[in-house]
């Protein structure tokens, strides 16, 4: 009878002798996953596609475009600036992400021994900042930072301490914007990994407290290594969202002084909303594409998550 079943499923008919519809069954697959290639195609590929026809040209609002090959690239490739802008967007998501995944975490944990209203009150405090716009905070992180009359200022020098020009000193003025996207970042990767925490069942701990381990044993060698595709997730997603901050330092920095806060989509935003032809933004947007996406495929591919997924 099995043999029979085999055969038939071999030969595409049902153990009945009936022949499946297999055309049919394709039909109605290729008209569920329409949709989505339609509107991938629509908002994804075609403008991609369009960007990298674009980029070829010297294209303006105003005059009939010039086909111009790799020129554009070629002045991108070639200015000092987009290659600090670059370095200074990694260093912005190497202050940033770090210190994300690390308090994120350290909430999670916190959060993971409350009560459930403590719990679910924390939750919300964390997520709050979340729903705020960069504009908003951007300008509440201005006054905290600001020279004369900020509130930073104001309690270092109640401590005896002189004022300091947060935003205004080439010095400390990426630190300072890296302090409200830190802020903003908490809510969502605190909470993804709270969920991945909640999903390790507690008998691995329990086990583990009865051969003697201890809160950092618990956690190097339990969940670590259970949560590693949540910090893979949590870790790509915050660095391509910091790299590409642009918000903060316009609102907060101009990104000056002397470009110390000019990070590569500020650079990208001033020269599309001040050149006359678009071929260099473009240019740049795609050459930053292609940089954060081998930065991405560099992330994944050293920490291998095929092999927490397997077990």
């Amino acid at each position: 009878m099995r043999t029979k079943t085999a055969t038939a499923a071999r030969a595409g008919a049902s153990p009945s002798g009936r022949r499946r519809p297999k055309h049919k069954d394709n039909r109605i697959a290729f008209a569920m996953i329409a949709p989505a290639v339609i509107l991938l195609s629509i908002f994804v590929v075609w403008p991609l596609v369009y960007a990298w026809v674009v980029s070829f040209y010297q294209w303006s609002f105003y005059e009939s475009s010039v086909f111009v090959g790799l020129r554009n690239f070629r002045i991108v490739l070639e200015d000092p600036v987009f290659w600090a802008s670059i370095g200074r967007g990694l260093t912005f998501s190497a202050i940033t992400v770090p210190a994300i995944l690390l308090i994120a975490f350290a909430f999670a944990n916190l959060v993971k021994t409350m009560s459930a209203r403590m719990a679910g009150v924390l939750k919300v405090s964390i997520y709050i900042p979340s729903v705020i716009s960069f504009v908003i905070a951007s300008i509440v992180f201005v006054l905290i930072f600001e020279y004369r009359q900020g509130l930073l200022n104001f309690l270092i020098s109640s401590f005896g301490g002189s004022d300091v020009a947060w935003i205004g000193s080439a010095r400390t003025a990426l630190l300072a914007i890296s302090v409200p996207a830190i802020w903003i970042g908490l809510g969502l990767a605190s909470l993804i990994m709270l969920a991945g925490l909640l999903d390790i069942p507690e008998s691995y701990y329990e086990a583990a407290e009865m051969e003697g381990a201890n809160w950092f044993q618990r956690t190097f060698f339990i969940t670590i290594p259970l949560m590693k595709n949540i910090l893979l997730y949590v870790l790509v997603t915050t660095f391509v969202a910091t790299i590409q901050q642009y918000e903060l330092p316009l609102v907060m920095t101009q990104g000056g002084p002397t470009q110390s806060t000019l990070l590569p989509n500020l650079l990208i935003f001033q020269k599309f909303t001040n050149d006359l032809y678009l071929g260099y933004p473009i240019a740049a947007a795609l050459l930053l594409f292609l940089v954060l996406g081998a930065i991405s495929a560099v992330i994944f591919k050293l920490i291998n998550s095929e092999k927490a997924v397997d077990g």
